[in-house]
């Protein structure tokens, strides 16, 4: 079978996960000559992909949360979808679109089943809830045809945890779910200028330096350690910012808002979500995730490729994203003194951080590039279908 004649479904839980990380993957299947339809839920995200023209756009609504009687009419749904539309290959990512496309795709006949694994939600939980999430992955694992890890380190974990047989999962490339756009994350499209404007938006003085968090808002994201260690920071440097770049969780928003010392206050820029976050990469002296699990962290590369170094925590996904020493620096998890030390370090040492800055932006744009990844996928589409 030729590529040009490949029904492609790209399912996602929400349509947040496809317009944020996978619309350069699917231009790039559509002039292949894929025909490629997107299957996720219906919410304010929905237009941007309705409007999208390399794809045709289903709705059907699969809930973040289990809830058995709208997960098995969404399995219903989705059953109906693939039998009408008898695509070649089913290609899903996020845990809950997973779990039922792997169910959907054996019972429409579906040849080709795939998965890729962006993280597991399980991997920091205990008791009864760990036992299910972790039950779930391991369906996904059995009946797909194959998965794909985003990178080598989660590959392991996955197999040595016993959710899936070595030769059923790998890694396209490098790792990240699909590469990122170095048009975009290109520091070359920021003037100084605009670099200083903005400096001056966030009352951060010329000679400030910045530690910037981007992503979600919440513990698992390691905010606690990393308030906790900034804290120390400001006291014993009063030259330094941090700055948060994505939306609030409660639990997040309760861990800044227990702030009390004024000093560390001030220190402390808050932005909100922003549809631009590399400008302030571009702006940052310093990246910082330190966060209890990722299947990669595709900040990471992003502030890479605007030759930003990062501290993250020496978990697995991470330490694919991160060449410890070389584009940033490895922390112990949840080890606020450790993460204290690597930024203090880091940020007073100018020779490291320059060398660090353009190691990670030479390595995201030979390894990480979504024109890359985006040609190895379609070489695996082609090896499925021939």
């Amino acid at each position: 079978m030729q590529a040009n004649e490949l029904k492609i479904a790209r399912v996602s839980t929400v349509p947040l996960f496809v317009v944020a990380h996978l619309q350069a993957q699917i231009k790039a299947l559509s002039a292949a000559g894929m025909a490629v339809t997107v299957i996720t839920s219906r919410d304010e995200m929905s237009d941007e992909l309705t409007k999208n023209k390399s794809l045709t756009y289903v709705p059907v609504n699969i809930e973040r949360e289990i809830n058995l009687i709208k997960d098995f009419l969404s399995l219903v749904a989705l059953i109906r979808t693939f039998r009408k539309n008898k695509f070649d290959i089913i290609h899903s990512t996020t845990p809950k679109a997973g779990l039922l496309c792997a169910i959907a795709g054996v019972f429409s006949g579906t040849k080709i089943r795939l998965h890729t694994f962006t993280g597991q939600p399980w991997a920091t939980m205990s008791g009864v809830k760990r036992s299910i999430l972790k039950l779930c992955d391991r369906i996904i694992g059995l009946l797909n045809t194959h998965c794909y890890a985003d990178s080598e380190s989660q590959k392991n974990f996955l197999v040595s945890s016993g959710i899936i047989k070595r030769e059923k999962i790998s890694v396209i490339g490098a790792g990240s779910i699909a590469g990122i756009d170095l048009n975009r994350f290109d520091p070359s499209r920021y003037t100084s200028e605009q670099l200083s404007m903005l400096r001056d938006d966030l009352h951060i003085p010329e000679l400030g330096k910045i530690l910037l968090f981007v992503g979600r808002i919440t513990p698992e994201k390691g905010i606690k350690e990393l308030v906790s260690a900034f804290a120390e920071i400001v006291n014993k440097d009063s030259n330094i910012f941090l700055v948060f770049v994505g939306p609030f969780e409660s639990s997040g928003k309760n861990i800044v808002e227990q702030v009390t010392d004024v000093s560390v206050r001030k220190n402390i820029k808050i932005v909100g979500y922003s549809d631009e976050p590399e400008k302030y990469m571009a702006l940052a002296d310093l990246l910082c995730l330190p966060s209890y699990r990722e299947g990669f962290g595709t900040v990471v590369i992003e502030a890479a490729a605007m030759g930003t170094p990062t501290i993250g925590t020496d978990i697995y996904g991470l330490s694919d994203a991160i060449v410890d020493g070389k584009t940033g620096v490895l922390v112990p998890v949840r080890d606020s003194v450790a993460l204290e030390t690597a930024i203090l370090s880091t940020l007073n040492n100018a020779p490291l951080m320059s060398a660090m800055g353009t190691a990670a932006r030479d390595r995201a744009c030979s390894d990480f590039g979504a024109n890359i990844c985006s040609d190895l996928l379609i070489n695996e589409y082609k090896g499925f279908s021939n």
